[in-house]
């Protein structure tokens, strides 16, 4: 006699992407509107119009559910293209870091979240793993890339690079709140390229 066919058990729970995608604009609203320390799972459910267990079900945690939606768009943003240049790559990646903290909602979600950190060490460390590192690894790849075209000297000091290519945007606009004029961003790269010792592309 064949064995009866099995079915999933009646209470298996399907996690649907709709729900999925209404709880991470809930959270990235009550992020921007309340911060990370006021941001409650009940008011996440309530402005996604779920129940708690639906988030529950998702994330064991209020900082696992905030640095999975948060580093999704964030780490997303840091992939600048190929130009085959350096100064082209370096461009495109100050126009991304700006983009990244100047968005509407990201430029109040994460000074608050880099506050909150220092204060919170693992919730650092978590910010660290799942967006800082994968942002700089991207970036890497751009100063690879620039050092096989014979751009960059072949020790560079790629973190102190990383550094400096980052801190650029993030000083000014972040820390002192300052306008990007007009050819800021030009100016930005060509100091950043006298800085990394930069020289013209090999043939």
């Amino acid at each position: 006699m064949s064995e009866p066919t099995r079915r999933p058990p009646s209470g298996a729970a399907t996690l649907r992407a709709d729900k999925t995608a209404a709880i991470a604009e809930a959270v990235l609203d009550e992020l921007a509107e309340h911060g990370y320390g006021r941001l409650s799972m009940e008011a996440v459910a309530k402005r996604a119009g779920v129940g708690k267990s639906a988030l529950y079900r998702r994330w064991p945690s209020k900082q696992r559910m905030v640095i999975a939606v948060v580093s999704e768009p964030t780490v997303a943003l840091a992939d600048p293209p190929d130009t085959g240049s350096l100064r082209g790559d370096v461009l495109a990646a100050l126009h991304a870091v700006a983009d990244w903290l100047t968005h509407p909602r990201f430029s109040r979600i994460l000074p608050d979240l880099i506050a909150e950190a220092q204060r919170d060490d693992e919730l650092r460390r978590a910010l660290a793993l799942r967006i800082g590192e994968p942002r700089r690894a991207r970036m890497i790849g751009v100063l690879d890339r620039a050092v096989e075209r014979g751009e960059l000297p072949p020790d560079l000091d790629r973190e102190l690079a990383l550094d400096l290519l980052g801190g650029l945007v993030y000083w000014r606009v972040s820390a002192r709140g300052a306008a990007l004029e007009p050819g800021y961003f030009e100016r930005a790269a060509d100091m950043a390229l006298r800085a990394l010792d930069a020289r013209p592309r090999r043939a």
